[in-house]
């Protein structure tokens, strides 16, 4: 997700007790002036859970102890003359249906007509799949790296190009100012014999 925040921009999550054992929050100033906005979460009580201040990327991990909307401000009020693009995931460690995960085996055959043990298949596919998840995680935070550095890099060749051309531009004047110069000294004023 991206987002381009305004001035204490929000973003609201609803959780329940029940299904989310463990929230995540991952993000990241992609571009902008100064790279860094000030992050605040609080629980559905107004408790304040996290805060930082001027950060560029930040990871945390929240155990929510009640249910209800969650509210997550990156707040750019500091800065009035920039805008800032930031980056934010948010990753719930939520336990799967109990269907979903189940639907599968019941296609197969009884546990005793197979070699190995049905509850080894589920266990090592559920670890598998665990994995997967992380890794398309960690992958999309390593793109935002990717798109900071990116923006960054794009500023500074327009910087350098247009140094560049300023540079240029002096030289050739110069080059033009000394050529008119060295030509008078050459001119001979005085009138010709005729």
């Amino acid at each position: 997700m991206k987002t381009e925040p305004r001035q204490g921009a929000r973003s609201e999550g609803r959780v329940g007790q029940d299904q989310v054992p463990g929230v995540g929050v991952s993000a990241q100033v992609i571009g902008g002036a100064g790279l860094d906005v000030d992050f605040t979460l609080e629980s559905p009580q107004g408790v304040l859970l996290v805060s930082e201040s001027r950060k560029a990327d930040g990871v945390h991990t929240v155990e929510p102890t009640e249910a209800g909307d969650y509210k997550l401000c990156f707040d750019n009020s500091f800065s009035t003359i920039s805008e800032k693009l930031v980056f934010f995931e948010l990753i719930f460690d939520s336990l799967q249906d109990d269907e979903e995960v189940e639907g599968w085996a019941e296609a197969v055959e009884p546990e005793e007509m197979l070699d190995v043990k049905m509850e080894d298949i589920k266990e090592s596919i559920e670890t598998m799949k665990t994995r997967l998840e992380r890794s398309i995680q960690m992958l999309t935070l390593l793109r935002a790296f990717e798109a900071r550095d990116r923006n960054l890099q794009e500023g500074n060749l327009e910087r350098v190009n247009f140094w560049s051309a300023v540079n240029v531009a002096v030289l050739l004047l110069v080059a033009v100012l000394q050529v008119c110069t060295l030509k008078r000294f050459f001119q001979d004023k005085r009138p010709v014999p005729t």
